[in-house]
């Protein structure tokens, strides 16, 4: 069956609006939600960027049911592997379980700020590769020292460790990130509906009789019951989406996402982005998802204004008509 989740997107709104919004979406019937984890917004105009780590740890006591992740923590810059062991460990037990640990190879924007330098892309996924071995091994409770080409662990151990390990899942965009982690992580992460990236990692798990993962999506919308206003916004607060992956990853301020996403007008954003109050049209968007061969879609409404009132208003019927449309097995 194919699961729904809500997006938490700290650059967009204060935390104890997003802990409020994290129950509403409980209620709702989402079936997980995630957060991403950044230091910095994509743009000034989003205005908010706080500590995913404590606002998650609030939603964790505030919601009982729903499926919580990170979309996706970087474990290599800012963070130590180390650490996110920790933190994540500790979410898990907070969460009874709930909470899966989203990784990626991260971006400058937000990496910057602990003053070393931004690695190419090719060393990122290295240091990711070796951050993975170090957040699983600690994960078992167990000490651990670990020298590694990027990262060095000097007699570590998590002491509170939930009764099963925290599932991992890595971020992928290509041939190589695949083959890199299909056989490390326990699901994969994508923000493009590739089928030939499922297809790969399914098969690569398989030859290693490795269990069947989760791979998980995630889609932008701005809904709103004014069409025009949902495109101002989107444009406002979501053109850099657009500018791409191998762009979004290293340009390291606001001011720079500002002026490369200077030239995308309004109806490109609209022309990429489901904007408006036509839930078929966001249905229509979701399914190359599952076409593709996703299992977790998580849905992002873009912009603080309208969050409520889509929670209020949109996000039942949506789902009623996501899952209407899904495959059920």
């Amino acid at each position: 069956m194919t699961r729904f989740g809500y997006t938490l997107m700290t650059e967009q709104s204060g935390p104890k609006e997003l802990v409020g919004y994290a129950v509403d979406a409980e209620r709702l019937g989402f079936d997980f939600e995630v957060s991403s984890d950044h230091y910095f917004p994509w743009l000034d105009t989003q205005g908010h960027s706080a500590y995913a780590w404590s606002m998650l740890g609030a939603v964790a006591q505030a919601t009982d049911r729903v499926d919580l992740m990170t979309y996706v923590t970087c474990p290599t810059v800012r963070y130590h592997p180390a650490l996110v062991a920790q933190k994540a460990a500790t979410l898990s037990i907070l969460s009874d379980g709930r909470f899966t640990l989203g990784l990626g190879a991260g971006e400058n924007l937000n990496e910057h700020v602990v003053g070393k330098r931004w690695p190419a892309v090719d060393e990122r996924h290295e240091m990711l590769a070796e951050a993975v071995d170090i957040i699983t091994e600690l994960s078992t409770g167990d000490f651990l020292t670990y020298v590694g080409h990027h990262f060095r662990v000097d007699s570590a151990r998590v002491w509170d460790v939930p009764d099963e390990p925290v599932k991992i899942g890595v971020a992928v965009s290509g041939e190589q990130s695949v083959g890199q982690f299909a056989t490390v992580a326990d699901h994969l992460i994508a923000t493009e509906p590739k089928a030939d990236l499922v297809q790969q990692w399914d098969a690569l798990r398989a030859d290693a009789s490795l269990e069947p993962s989760r791979k998980i999506g995630q889609i932008p919308i701005s809904w709103d019951p004014d069409a025009d206003a949902a495109v101002q916004r989107a444009h406002e607060q979501f053109r850099w989406f657009g500018l791409g992956w191998p762009v979004n990853a290293n340009l390291p301020t606001t001011e720079a996402f500002t002026r490369a996403s200077s030239f995308v007008r309004p109806e490109d954003v609209a022309g990429s982005i489901p904007c408006g109050p036509d839930l078929d049209a966001v249905v229509d968007a979701v399914s190359a998802y599952w076409e593709a061969g996703f299992t977790d879609i998580a849905i992002v409404q873009i912009g603080d204004e309208k969050q409520q009132q889509f929670l209020d208003e949109a996000a039942g019927p949506l789902l009623d008509k996501l899952r209407s449309a899904a495959p059920s097995s």
